[in-house]
Order: structure tokens, then sequence, then C-alpha cells
């Protein structure tokens, strides 16, 4: 029940996290929620403002005896994305998240948590809210639309804000401090294809590739998981020597999760069915054997079904089968001046072929613009060679680091107090608004920091409870150190 999330401590947090989670907010559906934040801020009788893009921004004067420090932007995004498991009952576009305890942490029951970036939307609310929280003066910048296009952050003009430093309450681990981010672009290919009629002689199965871990493109990257749309690809290219052929195939969904399920429809020769079989299972075993340290609930199953009624034409399916297993998902790239830094990566995030249309979505990351380019045309060369026609969209630019900023000496100054160690300083492969923000406000000086949650962007999506009370007095000590003007 929520009601337990209301007493954990920091109260006047969690609350606000419940209030909001009550609240549907998918990324591009944001209605709700940022009618919801708007009457928040008029309810508590503060400046509240929506600026073209439907960003809201919250300004609150400084507490007493800190009108002479410099104003600070406390910045989070309101959406949230939305992934649930296969056999989870749940509407996202009516249902607020059903989360509950579990041990150290807060989870959601089989869907997506939210945390990311609830906790920090939820934060900001707080301290709106409170009277005895010390500040200085204080402009909440809430952003839309962060995971899927950063057009929020895309679309905020100069000149709006005021504050010289900004907060942004939007990273997952609570012993780091993030000065820098990467990038991305999307890379869509599209063509149409001619079915045919499924010919005699053949035996409809059905492939399901499930239990994948999933996770953030960007943060998990690095960590070896499988991609559901690559391992279904490997199948019906090591398939096609027993007469495979294809009539759908449906797998992934967001581009900036990492595919955890894919399906697909297909037909072989009767005459070479147990050998297909035969060979199919050989093929999963290999596979579950590469991945059994990163993937251990990994299954592939091979279903009977009836036959579809028409299947892809050969040619098509060759060359898209032949394109995907071509173009590259993981890290492309590690960067070669900050140790254990991904600099470019892509995700290979949904495959759908169906009804004559194929659609191929990827999300590439980078650090480094040219890198990033370099490697979304080397998609676009996979995919064109196979018919396809290939877009970029939604570019943004990543977040160059500054290892000289003063707000971060402060915080470094606070994180070692506190905890008797330093911060680990770290720049993320993920895409934080940061980058975006700075580009038409040059001069802010920016940092990022959170508290721990652990699977982002998948069902498994958790949060610390200690480590949220912990950035929480984090956070409360940072506001009564920012520097005077």
């Amino acid at each position: 029940m929520n009601n337990e999330i209301r007493n954990l401590e920091p109260k006047q947090l969690w609350n606000k996290f419940a209030d909001l989670n009550a609240v549907p907010r998918a990324s591009k559906k944001e209605e709700l929620v940022i009618e919801f934040i708007k009457q928040f801020g008029a309810s508590l009788g503060l400046e509240t403002i929506e600026d073209e893009v439907r960003n809201v921004i919250i300004r609150k004067p400084a507490s007493s005896g800190f009108e002479n420090r410099k104003t600070v932007v406390l910045q989070s995004h309101l959406d949230m994305v939305h992934q649930k498991n296969n056999d989870t009952v749940f509407d996202f576009d009516t249902q607020g998240i059903d989360m509950y305890v579990d041990q150290d942490w807060v989870r959601a029951r089989g869907t997506t948590l939210g945390a990311d970036n609830g906790l920090g939307v939820a934060s900001i609310m707080a301290i709106l809210e409170s009277k005895e929280i010390q500040h200085p003066a204080i402009e909440a910048l809430f952003t839309i639309d962060e995971e899927t296009g950063m057009t929020g952050a895309l679309g905020l003009k100069g000149g709006i804000l005021k504050g010289e430093i900004l907060l942004n309450l939007d990273t997952e681990e609570d012993t780091e401090v993030d000065i820098g981010c990467a990038g991305g672009v999307d890379v869509t290919a599209s063509r149409t294809y001619t079915s045919e009629i499924c010919p005699v002689g053949m035996v409809g199965y059905t492939i399901n590739v499930r239990g994948l871990n999933g996770g953030h493109s960007g943060m998990d990257i690095h960590r070896g998981l499988g991609n559901a749309n690559k391992l279904m690809n490997r199948l019906l290219f090591e398939g096609e020597s027993f007469g495979l052929r294809v009539a759908s195939i449906d797998g992934g969904s967001l581009r900036n999760a990492i595919p955890r399920e894919s399906n697909s429809v297909i037909v072989v020769l009767e005459a070479k069915e147990r050998e297909w079989l035969s060979s199919m299972e050989k093929v999963a075993g290999e596979i579950k054997e590469e991945f059994k340290t990163t993937e251990p609930n990994l299954v592939i199953e091979f279903q009977k079904a009836e036959s579809p009624a028409r299947i892809m034409e050969m040619g098509a399916q060759q060359q898209i089968v032949k394109a995907i297993y071509t173009a590259h998902n993981g890290v492309y790239r590690m960067s070669s001046t900050m140790v254990n830094l991904v600099e470019t990566s892509n995700n290979v995030a949904r495959v759908l072929v169906k009804d004559g249309e194929i659609l191929i979505g990827c999300l590439t990351r980078s650090s480094v613009e040219t890198s990033k380019f370099d490697l979304a045309n080397a998609l676009r060369s996979a995919f064109e060679l196979a018919g396809c026609k290939v877009t970029f969209t939604g570019s943004y630019p990543g977040w160059a680091p500054n290892v000289h900023s003063s707000i971060l000496n402060v915080l470094v100054n606070v994180y070692e107090k506190q905890n008797g160690a330093k911060p680990d300083v770290v720049a993320c492969h993920a895409g934080l608004e940061c980058g975006i923000l700075g580009s038409n406000y040059p001069g802010m000086d920016m940092i990022s920091f959170g508290p721990t949650i652990k699977g982002a962007h998948s069902p498994d999506e958790r949060a610390s409870i200690s480590s949220t009370q912990k950035y929480w007095k984090f956070l409360l000590e940072i506001l009564k150190n920012i520097p005077q003007k």
C-alpha cells in the first residue's frame, strides 16, 4: 500500500513522491502532471509559470538570512518511463503507480516505479512547501519529455531563468557527483515489403525471448546484458537454412530501454521441423551459456502454432535479418579522457515487422558529437543496404565536464564532511538535460546528483530508502552552503 511509503523518512519527500505517483505522467502525455504541478505552486502562493513548450517554473524567495546568496535552479523532469511485465494488468493512462516497501527498497508491482525522476521532483516540491528548510532564492524547473526526446529542455528559451547555479537531481548513485553526460540521436530505419501466401509444406511456430533484465540503454549499456532484438535475430538467421520464413516480429518498446522481450511468428519446412528444432535448442543453449552470468532468467521458447496466412518475401527477409545482425549494439568506444566512461554506444531498441511494414528504432549515444554521428552513419549504411529509409531525429548535445566548477567544490566539501570520504566525480553515459540547458544558459554552473536507484526504465526499478535519506540530508546542506552573489 502507498500508505507505508508515506510513513518513510524523510516524510515530506516520500509524501510528495506518493502524491506525484498517483498522477499518470508518461512522456508526451504529461497533461495531468503539468496541471498537478501548476496547482501545487499556486496553492503555495508562489509565482508559477508555464513556458511555450509546457515546462513549469515555480519561484520561491530566499529564506531569512539567505537573501545575499546566488539564486539556485532546482531541476528535474516530470515524465517517467512506462514499462510493465507482460503478465501485469495495468493502465498507465489512468492508474497511479502501486508501490510497496521491500526491506531497504521501494518498488512497484509489475511496473516501473518512476523514481527516475520522481524522487527529484518530490524533493523540489518538499523544499518549495517547507517553512523550515533554509535556502537561497529558488527557481524550480520542471521539464517535460526528458525520456523520449528532451523536448522540454530543448524548448526552454534563454532569459527565462535568472539563477546562476543549477542542481539537476537526476542521477542514480548516491556516491557520485556528475559533471558531464552523453548526447544522443534517434536512428530510425523503415521500409515496406511484399508479403506472399504461405506455401504448403510449412509448419507454424512462435519464438519467444523473455526474462531478460532490460534496463537503461545508457547507464546499463556496459553491463553485457542481453538485447532481445539481437538474440531473436540470431535465432532467425540460424533458422533460414531450414527454410524458416518470417510472418511477424515484435521486439522491444522504448528507445531508452534495453529490450527485454521479443516475439516472432515464423514457419519452417515441415520436412525439416525436427532438425530445425534440434538446431534451435542447441543455439538457445549456447546463448544461455554465454549470458548465464548477466541474464540467469533468460527464457527462449519455441511453440507450435497455426501457420500464418502470409509471410515476408524472402529477399526482404534476408536483407533485414542481415542488417539487424550487422547493426552495432552495445559499447562502441570507451572514453580516452575519463577512466571507465563509455563514450559511444547504440541500443537496437525496437524491431517491428508486420503487415508489409518494417520499423527498426535505435538510440545512439556519445559524449563526443563526431563519434555519435560516426556510429549513426554506420547504422545508416547497414540499413540503407537493406533497402531502408533512414532518418536521424531528436539529436541533443552532451555536457562537457568542468572540473573547476565552484558548485562542484561545494558539493565535494559537504559530501566529505557528512560521509568521511570524497564523492566520485564522474560523467555519465546517459542523457542529462544539463547539456541542452547549458546551450541557452552558457554561464550557468551546473551539477547533477541523486539517490541510489536501480533498474531504471524496467519493472525492476527500485529506490533505496537509506540512500534517499542520505541524499536528502546532502541536498539540504548544499542549499545552506550556496556561495554569495
